[in-house]
């Protein structure tokens, strides 16, 4: 292979080039050969031009380096909101992320217009302490614009020691001026499954982020619940509010802790073969590793009848509409909320060597029965208000990111009122009316607590389950 890599740089007249495109193939050699795509010769005779004049006219020298890392980064970001080039730094963090446990801020972020935009704060982080929300432009960090900087740079500067102090400077819809925040990093451990018993009867699972072991600390959950309570259990509300997602075989296993086995919960499709699946509700497409025990086998078997509700919001995405759409769609949970984030794009890390990689979008997210979640998102069976004016920006969604996937026309309810009076139809359920002017901090939970007694989506959720319930015993 190296030697016709050598040959194409020759072609085209620099080693420059032959090294990228050594780099570039090697990333998707599985997937198709060199010799399948043909090369736009005149497009990287300007490439070489280009990088040679930097080298010979940019007021300072630039090593080769950056000039290389950088295009590969250009390449990337000009493709849409996810692709990414990951440094040996970026790689790891996000190796170790996925496993629970980081130090920083605690925000799930994306790019949009050269700023970074909040796709959701982690429960119990000190940037959901501080108020940081979904939808949030950050746009200093301390004395320095981020307008200009790659996602990257933008996540190493937010991360460091423990105990070590940022500046944020924030843009906020509904806010005059900019918010200015100091947050104190911390070891960010995560932890993607709580659980409660609310009242007798009720249970309640809230999932932060898909990890690792997330599906496994769900099942022990939900048999922990159900041994908890004295009776039959009547209902259960799994909510996944600002869950910005995480690892797909996590969202598998949590919809197989409710769904039949086997049943279909998501499938891709792109353009190569292996960008193509089809995952079930079964033991190898949420295990790990070999000889693993499927935890599923441990929960009751009244986890998959029990009445459910979903909770969403716009800053629930990837996994989370995942699991969202799936039990809606084998009609095994009513999805109760905001319409999601719409994030139904695949991302792939393809390992270049050197301990770096490449995070490339390779295919589209589809619910069982064929609806895509790009850019449309999961619409709730119960829509509910959104909070007021003061979160507006929770407004914010994948079809408002720039360079976005599109996914022909989105799938939002034309009108809110109507929407909710044809689910009041068909569900008897009408939601009480949300309260205005509400503190927000007396939406968070107090300390040790899993849940606010203020929290509104919550509330309505039990009083749907608990209408249900009534209906079947009348």
């Amino acid at each position: 292979m190296r030697s016709k890599f050598s040959q194409l740089g020759l072609v085209i007249g620099g080693v420059l080039i032959g090294v990228a495109i050594s780099l570039n193939y090697s990333a998707v050699a599985q997937r198709s050969t060199p010799s399948a795509l043909p090369l736009p010769i005149e497009e990287l005779r300007a490439f070489t031009e280009v990088f040679g004049r930097i080298k010979s006219d940019y007021v300072e020298p630039v090593e080769d380096k950056k000039l290389i890392t950088e295009a590969i980064n250009g390449m990337l970001t000009g493709l849409d909101p996810h692709s990414a080039y990951l440094d040996q730094e970026a790689f790891r963090e996000m190796q170790v992320g996925t496993q629970g446990e980081f130090g920083g801020l605690g925000i799930e972020v994306g790019m949009e217009d050269g700023f970074v935009r909040v796709v959701s704060p982690i429960d119990d982080s000190p940037a959901s302490r501080a108020g940081i929300k979904a939808g949030d432009l950050i746009v200093k960090l301390d004395e320095t614009s981020v307008k200009g900087m790659s996602l990257g740079d933008a996540v190493k500067r937010m991360r460091g020691k423990p105990n070590t102090q940022i500046v944020l400077t924030i843009v906020r819809k509904g806010e005059t001026n900019p918010i200015v925040v100091t947050l104190t990093r911390a070891v960010i451990k995560i932890q993607s499954v709580k659980s409660t018993l609310l009242e007798p009867g009720y249970a309640y699972v809230r999932v932060s982020q898909f990890q690792e072991h997330t599906g496994e600390t769900l099942a022990r959950s939900v048999e922990s619940l159900f041994k908890q309570n004295q009776g039959p259990m009547k209902g259960l509300v799994l909510d996944l509010r600002n869950d910005p997602g995480g690892l797909l075989n996590g969202a598998v296993a949590v919809s197989a802790a409710f769904l039949p086995r086997d049943a279909l919960v998501v499938y891709t499709d792109g353009r190569t073969e292996d960008a193509r699946m089809k995952l079930n509700a079964s033991p190898e497409h949420y295990l790990r590793g070999r000889n693993k025990e499927d935890f599923i086998k441990r929960l009751p078997a009244a986890a998959k009848t029990v009445p459910m509700v979903v909770l969403v919001n716009a800053g629930s995405a990837s996994a989370s509409e995942i699991v969202a759409g799936a039990l809606q769609d084998h009609e095994r949970a009513v999805v109760m909320g905001q319409q999601t984030f719409g994030k139904g794009s695949v991302q792939t890390i393809l390992p270049l060597g050197n301990n770096t990689a490449i995070k490339l979008t390779t295919a589209r997210y589809y619910t069982p029965k064929g609806r895509s979640i790009q850019a449309r998102g999961i619409v709730p069976d119960i829509p509910l208000d959104d909070v007021v004016t003061s979160r507006a920006a929770l407004k914010l969604r994948e079809s408002d990111l720039t360079k976005h996937l599109t996914e022909g026309v989105a799938e939002k309810p034309a009108d809110k009122a109507q929407a909710a009076a044809k689910s009041a139809q068909k569900y008897g359920f009408t939601p009480a009316p949300r309260p205005q002017d509400v503190d927000e901090k007396t939406l968070r939970p107090e300390p040790g607590q899993i849940v606010s007694p203020n929290d509104y989506e919550l509330n309505q959720a039990i009083a749907f389950l608990k209408s249900r319930s009534v209906a079947k015993t009348n």
